[in-house]
This record gives C-alpha cells, sequence and structure tokens, in this order.
C-alpha cells in the first residue's frame, strides 16, 4: 500500500509529493500532522481499527487509511442511541402518567410536588402540633367543605412513627440475639411485620385533607379489616383452588387476594359514605396494611417453624419490610380510590365494584401483585423486580393523592361559592325595601 492523503484518504503511490485528487502537498501535510502530535500529545488520539496514534485535527489514520470521520460518526451515533434511549424513557414515563391521570378523569399535568411532601420529616415539631392531628375526625374538629384547604400536604408523623417501632423491633433482636432468650421471638414478629405498613398508613392518615377520619377508625380498620381481609382471601382461595406458584398461579394469587381484601374495604367506604378519592386511599392503606402485617407474621413464624434458623426468620423480616413500601398497603390504597373514584358522590351498592373506571385500577394492581409473585429475574438480582413494582405502584399511588387534592379543591372552590351567594342572596331579602329615612 502507497502512502495516503492525510487530508483526504485518497490513496498515493511512494513517491508522490502531491494528491491527485485534492492537490495538497503530502510532506507539508506530514509535516504538520508530526509538528501537532509531538507539540499536543495529550490532546492526540488513537485510530480505532490500527491503534496508531494520530492528531486531533485528523481525518484519516496515515497507517491504515480509515476514515477517522466515520469513528467519529459511530461515537456520535453511540450518543445518539443513548440520547433516544432517554427519550423513549421520559416519553415512556410520561405517557404512564398521563395513562393513569385519565383513568383518575383528570386532565392536564400531573402535579407531584415530592419535595414539599418530605419536607416536614426533619423539622422538629411540637406538642400541640401533634395533638392536633390526633384530634382530627370528630364532629367538631372536622373541617366543613368551605374550610377545606387542598395544599400538598406535609405529613411528618408517619417518621416518627417508623423510628419507633424501629427501635422497639431493635430492642427485641437484641433480647433474642444478645441475650438468647426467645421470649422476644413473638414480639420480634409481629413488630418487624408492623413497622412498615402501619407507618404508611400513617402516612395516608396525614395525607388525608378531609380530616373526617380519626386516628381511632385508623386503627380499627387497620386491625379487623386486615383479620377479615384474610378470612375473605382464605373463602375465595377454597373456591379457586390455587396451586404451585407458577405463571398462572401468580395471576390467580394476583386475583385472589386482591378481590379478598376490596371486598372488605367496599365495606369500610359504604360505612364511611366517602366521595373523597383520599379517603379511598387511607382505608385502602388500612385494610391492606392489617393483610400484610398478619401475613409477614405468618410467614416469619412458618420460615423459624421449619428451619429453625432465628438469622434467617430475622432476614425475612427485614426483606418484607423492605418491600412492603410498595406492596399490599398501597395496592389496596390504589383499588380504593379507584372504587371511591367509580362510586361517585352517590351512595355506596354492589355494582359499583362492575363499573369499568374501578375495574381499570383493580386490574392494574392484580397485574403488579401477579408479576410480583411470578419468578421472574433479572440476572443474577432477584429483587430487582420487586424494587421496580414498588416504584410503579408509588407512582400510581402519588398521581391518586395529586387527583385526591385536586378534587377537594373543587368541591372547597364549590361550597364556598355556594356559601357566598347563599350570603348574598339574604342580604339582598332582607334590604328590599329598606333605605335611609333620614334623608
Amino acid at each position: 500500500m502507497g502512502k495516503i492523503c492525510l487530508k483526504c484518504g485518497n490513496e498515493l503511490s511512494d513517491n508522490a509529493k502531491f494528491c491527485s485528487k485534492c492537490g495538497s502537498q503530502y510532506e507539508d501535510l506530514k509535516a504538520e500532522e508530526q509538528g501537532e502530535e509531538s507539540a499536543c500529545q495529550e490532546e492526540s488520539k488513537f485510530c480505532s481499527y490500527c491503534g496508531n496514534r494520530i492528531s486531533m485535527n485528523a481525518k484519516f489514520c496515515p497507517i491504515c487509511g480509515n476514515s477517522l470521520i466515520l469513528n467519529n460518526s459511530k461515537q456520535d451515533q453511540m450518543e445518539m442511541q443513548k440520547e433516544d434511549v432517554l427519550k423513549k424513557v421520559k416519553k415512556g414515563v410520561g405517557g404512564f402518567v398521563n395513562t393513569i391521570n385519565e383513568m383518575t378523569g383528570q386532565e392536564g399535568n400531573v402535579e407531584i410536588r415530592l419535595k414539599e411532601l418530605v419536607s416536614g420529616v426533619l423539622k422538629k415539631h411540637s406538642l400541640a402540633e401533634r395533638e392536633e392531628l390526633f384530634v382530627c375526625g370528630t364532629e367538631k374538629t372536622t373541617p366543613k367543605e368551605s374550610e377545606m384547604v387542598a395544599d400538598w400536604p406535609k405529613p411528618w408523623l408517619f417518621s416518627r412513627t417508623f423510628l419507633l417501632f424501629s427501635i422497639v423491633f431493635i430492642g427485641l433482636l437484641i433480647v433474642i440475639v444478645e441475650f438468647g432468650n426467645m421470649n422476644g421471638v413473638p414480639g420480634a414478629m409481629f413488630v418487624g411485620a408492623f413497622t412498615v405498613p402501619f407507618s404508611l398508613v400513617i402516612f395516608f392518615w396525614e395525607t388525608n385533607v378531609p380530616r373526617n377520619i380519626s386516628i381511632f377508625d385508623v386503627i380499627s380498620t387497620f386491625f379487623v379489616g386486615g383479620v377479615f381481609s384474610l378470612i375473605s382471601t382464605l373463602l375465595l382461595y377454597d373456591v379457586v383452588g390455587v396451586g404451585e406458584l407458577d405463571y398462572i398461579g401468580a395471576i390467580l394469587v394476583g386475583i385472589v387476594e386482591e378481590v379478598g381484601k376490596i371486598i372488605v374495604v367496599g365495606h369500610y367506604i359504604k360505612k364511611q359514605n366517602t366521595k373523597y378519592i383520599l379517603n379511598g386511599l387511607l382505608l385502602g392503606a388500612c385494610v391492606g396494611a392489617g393483610f400484610a402485617v398478619f401475613e409477614t407474621a405468618g410467614y416469619a413464624f412458618r420460615v423459624l417453624l421449619y428451619s429453625q434458623d432465628i438469622y434467617y426468620m430475622i432476614k425475612i423480616l427485614f426483606l418484607r419490610a423492605v418491600l412492603s413500601i410498595g406492596a399490599h398497603t398501597v395496592w389496596t390504597a390504589i383499588a380504593a380510590g379507584g372504587l371511591v373514584l367509580a362510586k361517585g358522590e352517590n351512595e355506596f351498592e354492589n355494582h359499583h365494584y362492575y363499573k369499568p373506571q374501578f375495574l381499570k385500577f383493580l386490574v392494574l394492581v392484580i397485574v403488579l401483585h401477579a408479576i410480583w409473585d411470578m419468578p421472574i429475574t433479572f440476572g443474577s438480582s432477584i429483587h430487582l423486580v420487586p424494587v421496580l413494582l414498588c416504584i410503579i405502584a408509588i407512582t400510581v399511588a402519588l398521581i391518586l393523592l395529586s387527583s385526591g387534592l385536586r378534587q377537594v379543591s373543587f368541591i372547597a372552590d364549590k361550597a364556598r361559592r355556594n356559601t357566598f351567594q347563599y350570603t348574598e342572596e339574604n342580604t339582598g331579602e332582607n334590604d328590599v325595601g329598606g333605605g335611609r329615612k333620614d334623608e
């Protein structure tokens, strides 16, 4: 092979002084390149074909003759592909968010103020603030619709609840592990299963802007609703008869458990006769959390019973605690929010279970639950799928939270307009025929 023109890449004979294609003098170009290479070694690059060191400005490799423009194009192409992937991911996420928003019946951009939502966690709060939270839900403390404020809430008590029960759990582990006292095992099972789901319940209670459900009702729904959702699920299991937990089995489990829980939630929605999406989220979270606590405690007991390994039991408790952030509690909250949406301002009837608006949310949580139980892995990571499902579930719940706040804002504005109109009409009636008689 002869020489290569460093400007256009044209092949030259060994004794050629000028390029027959572009007319450039080969020696001048070579000297220029050598000078640049010696002067700017740090700025040099390498040919991806032969590995020869070349100047940053070279368009062709003088050794192998391959185009460096093509190399740059490939790099640019790779960068463009990365950008395209990111754009597609962003578009996909945006499309998913818009779809869920449309399912709620809302239009426009979804507003999720995460920063504002967690802004109260690290702040110091007084005893008076705590007492103000715990007195809500009574006849005297529940605000009128015209007095409700639909600003984004700043929950904080849920973090204190989590911290409190985490300390209790750690203390029980010390009793078991350090002192070898097995009397702490039952408590560790329950508290370990209890901490995260109940903290989530407190979160939904704090974000319940209507402030119409008391802490007593929350705890009652949590325990009683949780137990009866277990009973409802077991009755459905007797009918369906789920066998091995394969792909089909996972789908059946998702259907049975989500239907079993929402049946119980329906009772509380009917009892509350609520029209607020935020109420639905709270009641669903209570029932789902109760179900999750008793299920996890049961799993921990079975693991200890069959394996006789206390450390394995603790591992199961930790794992299920972490993953419960986006599991039963949030799934049932989503389904319950959809049920309230389908019900609207009407009294709850069984036919509301069959409304498309609710069924869309129910199918969504069934799919999430089914995929959760399916034997799917990404490489060596067996927990990546649950983590992704948690993110999806939390996102949907936050969209419903945003929708619930917009609903409260609409209801409050409507109530204030009606109050103003009523006041104005009455004032007008009282002033008829009036006037200043001293004039």
